[in-house]
C-alpha cells in the first residue's frame, strides 16, 4: 500500500512560531541553577546578585526546611505513590492542611501540587455554564485558565477599577451564581488589590469571593498570613488561594476557606482528584516553614527593610517601577527587544534581572521583574543599583 505523497511534518508551523519569537525578541533560553536558590547564586557558570528568585524569606535553604525534609524521606519513602482519594492521603498531608487553615484563620483547607492548580482546579470546579466569573484584568493565568475550563461566561474589569466592577456586579444581578476573582499581590507589578471595597461589593451583591494570594503569602500580613490579614478582613473572603512554592520556598498550592469548600474540592476539583500526592519530604518541609514564619519574623521585617532600600535606589537613578507596592519591583521599559537586550546586559555585568515581555505582559509594556529576599546584604542591593544604573544608562533606559 502506497505511503501516498511526502508531506511537511505536522509540527513544522512550530519552528515559525520559534523564528517570530527570535525577530521580536522574546525568545529565551533557560538559565541553569548551580547549586542552591541564593541572593548570590550561580547560573550558566557565572555568579549573579538574584533579582528572579520568588524566594523572598530565604527559606529554600532554611536548616529547619532541609532537615524535615531529610528525615521524612528516611522514615516515609521518597513519594506517597498514589493520588489523595485512593491511598495516597499520609497523616503528614493532613496535618499540613490543618496548619495552613490554623494560620489562615479559616475552617479548613486542601494542598494542591501546585497554586497554578489549586487556581484552576478550584475555579473551574465551583462554577459552571450558568454562572458569571467577575475577574481583574491582570488576575493571573492559572485564573483565566480555571475560568475558561469552568465554561461560565466572563466578564473582566479593569485592573483595580472597583467602579468597573460594582457596575458589572448591578448589570449582572439576575444571573445566579457569579464569583468575583482577583489576585492579592498582581505578580509583575507588585501592586495590591483594593480588597476591603472588592469583598464588601462582592458581600453586597450576594457573589462568592475569591483571592489568589500566592504573592503576599509570607509578606504581608501578621507573620505572612496574606492580604486578608493585612487587611483584617478574616470572614469576609469565601475562598482564599496560597503558594508554598514562593515565600514557603518548598512546592505546592492551597485553597482554604469553609469545612464545606474543602470537602467540596476533595470531591470534585480534577487536579486534586487525578495527581500523585506531594512526597513526604515536601509536606514535611512545608510544615516547617510554617514554624519559622512563626518563630523568625524577623525575616519578613528584613524583606521590607530590603525593599525600602532597593525602591529607593532605583527612584535615585530615576527608574521607571509602575505602581509597585511590595517586594516585586518592575522595571517598565516599554519594548521587549530592549528589556531582554537590558537584562542580558546585566546578567554579564554579574546582575540576574529576567526580561518580561508579551504574553506575560502587554505588549509595550516589557520590563525587568525584580524581587529583593530578605537574605539580600546591603552590599548586594548596592551593587546591583550600581550595576543596573551604569547598564540603564547606555541602553538610554535612565538618562
Amino acid at each position: 500500500m502506497s505511503a501516498g505523497p511526502v508531506t511537511e511534518h505536522p509540527l513544522h508551523y512550530l519552528d515559525e512560531a520559534l523564528r517570530e519569537l527570535r525577530r521580536d525578541g522574546l525568545y529565551r533560553t533557560l538559565r541553569e541553577l548551580e547549586g542552591e536558590q541564593l541572593p548570590r547564586a550561580r547560573f550558566d557558570g557565572r555568579e549573579v546578585i538574584n533579582l528572579s528568585s520568588n524566594n523572598y524569606l530565604g527559606l529554600t535553604t532554611h536548616p529547619k526546611l532541609k532537615e524535615a525534609a531529610i528525615q521524612a524521606v528516611r522514615t516515609l519513602g521518597a513519594g506517597s505513590g498514589s493520588v489523595r482519594t485512593i491511598a495516597g492521603t499520609m497523616k503528614l498531608h493532613m496535618e499540613l492542611e490543618r496548619r495552613i487553615a490554623a494560620f489562615k484563620k479559616t475552617e479548613a483547607s486542601v494542598v494542591f501540587q501546585s497554586g497554578f492548580a489549586a487556581n484552576a482546579g478550584t475555579v473551574s470546579s465551583l462554577l459552571g455554564k450558568e454562572d458569571l466569573i467577575i475577574s481583574d484584568e491582570l488576575n493571573h493565568a492559572s485564573i483565566i485558565d480555571g475560568a475558561r475550563l469552568s465554561r461560565a461566561q466572563i466578564r473582566v474589569f479593569p485592573h483595580r477599577d472597583v467602579e468597573a466592577l460594582e457596575r458589572l456586579l448591578e448589570e449582572t444581578r439576575d444571573v445566579k451564581r457569579r464569583l468575583v476573582i482577583t489576585d492579592g499581590v498582581f505578580s509583575m507589578d507588585g501592586d495590591v488589590a483594593p480588597l476591603p471595597k472588592i469583598a464588601a461589593l462582592a458581600r453586597a451583591h450576594g457573589a462568592i469571593m475569591m483571592i489568589d494570594d500566592a504573592h503576599s503569602s509570607g509578606v504581608l500580613g501578621k507573620a505572612g498570613r496574606g492580604t486578608v490579614d493585612h487587611f483584617d478582613l478574616h470572614g469576609q473572603v469565601d475562598v482564599q488561594v496560597g503558594t508554598l512554592s514562593k515565600a514557603i520556598g518548598v512546592l505546592g498550592g492551597y485553597v482554604c476557606g469553609s469545612k464545606s469548600l474543602i470537602e467540596y474540592l476533595y470531591h470534585r476539583a480534577r487536579p486534586f482528584l487525578f495527581s500523585t500526592s506531594h512526597p513526604p519530604a515536601v509536606a514535611a518541609a512545608c510544615l516547617a516553614a510554617f514554624d519559622v514564619l512563626e518563630q523568625e519574623p524577623e525575616r519578613i521585617e528584613k524583606l521590607w527593610a530590603n525593599t525600602r532600600r532597593f525602591k529607593a535606589g532605583l527612584a535615585r537613578l530615576g527608574f521607571n517601577t509602575g505602581s509597585s507596592e511590595t517586594p516585586i519591583t518592575p522595571i517598565l521599559v516599554g519594548e521587549a527587544d530592549l528589556a531582554m537586550r537590558f537584562s542580558d546586559r546585566l546578567f554579564e555585568r554579574g546582575v540576574f534581572a529576567q526580561g518580561i515581555g508579551y504574553p506575560t505582559v502587554a505588549k509595550g509594556k516589557a520590563r525587568l521583574r525584580t524581587i529583593v529576599t530578605a537574605t539580600h546584604t546591603d552590599e548586594d542591593l548596592d551593587r546591583a543599583l550600581s550595576i543596573l544604573g551604569e547598564v540603564g544608562r547606555t541602553l538610554g533606559v535612565v538618562p
